[in-house]
């Protein structure tokens, strides 16, 4: 990309979508009117709590850049550990069946068609992470398949339903989703990558958690890959038994074979084609924003 090429940082991001944002805010809280109280407690909770919600940003920002008009948690704890595991369960399946209630009103099969499958390959992803769990088989490509699944779809989702909302021709939504899927690639790398390395309590939870949950990111996908067979046994073993006092070991061998540097050129490699899918679009502030998410993703300290 030029050096001059426009860029707009994520305040300046979130400042452009500030009016539609709250137009969204207000949706939701009407969309989730209940006369079960509890329902109406977590779902206002969910509202408020912060955070950068860029999913829903991504939805704006694309239908924005291709020229639509018609817009109008970190730090808090979150509805489990206010309500419990069971509460905010069900409340989640009254959020999701409602989601798709608000969809069947907007009588779009395309949009419909979009969230269907990709509500389905999240719960590929889902089980896909759950046969990984304290395996340190887990190579690079099976990695890559689960956060596409988990992470990745959501954001090309988002982006694809913007260019939809925008009426693009499907050339162009192909692109948008592409620069979704590519930035959710990005951010979730760089997301596993701070958990081996960013400040706790910026970061929003215990450095360590990912080894807690046996989870195999690449972080230490490649440390184990790159280890002396003594190390390797022991890095395997490690994650296998998702030992959490073993995290200083851990980091060591994630330092000394370059896994951090490693990880987050992959994530700058994902994060440099986000931005080539967007090439060839017109030049507007919301363009110039979705770049500066692509560069965000990786930048980052939480």
């Amino acid at each position: 990309m030029p050096a001059t090429t426009p860029v707009l940082s994520l305040p300046d991001a979130q400042r452009l979508c500030a009016a539609d944002m709250a137009a969204v805010n207000t949706l939701i809280r009407q969309q989730l009117a209940s006369d079960v109280v509890l329902i109406n407690q977590i779902g206002e909770h969910i509202i408020g709590a912060g955070g950068k919600r860029l999913r829903p940003m991504l939805v704006l920002l694309a239908a924005k850049a291709l020229g639509y008009q018609g817009h109008l948690r970190r730090g808090r704890k979150t509805a489990n550990a206010l309500w419990g595991n069971a509460a905010s369960v069900l409340v989640g399946d009254f959020l999701y069946s409602r989601s798709f209630q608000m969809m069947v009103g907007l009588q779009r099969m395309a949009v419909m068609q979009v969230l269907a499958d990709t509500t389905n390959a999240i719960a590929e992803g889902e089980v896909l992470q759950l046969l990984h769990v304290n395996n340190p088989d887990v190579d690079e490509a099976a990695y890559q398949r689960v956060i596409e699944r988990k992470t990745a779809i959501l954001f090309a989702a988002a982006t694809r339903l913007g260019a939809l909302v925008a009426g693009a021709d499907i050339a162009t939504q192909e692109a948008m989703a592409d620069y979704g899927m590519h930035l959710g690639l990005a951010f979730q790398i760089a997301d596993d990558v701070l958990d081996y390395t960013a400040d706790a309590q910026a970061l929003g939870k215990n450095l360590g958690d990912d080894l807690a949950e046996g989870k195999a990111t690449l972080p230490v996908i490649h440390a184990i890959a790159h280890a002396d067979a003594g190390s390797r046994a022991r890095l395997r073993a490690i994650i296998e038994q998702g030992d959490v006092d073993a995290l200083p070991e851990l980091l060591l061998a994630i330092e000394q074979s370059g896994s951090i540097a490693y990880s987050l050129g992959r994530a700058s490699d994902y994060a440099r084609s986000a931005e080539q899918a967007l090439s060839g679009l017109p030049e507007t502030q919301a363009l110039a924003a979705l770049r500066g998410l692509a560069r965000y993703a990786v930048n980052r300290e939480h």
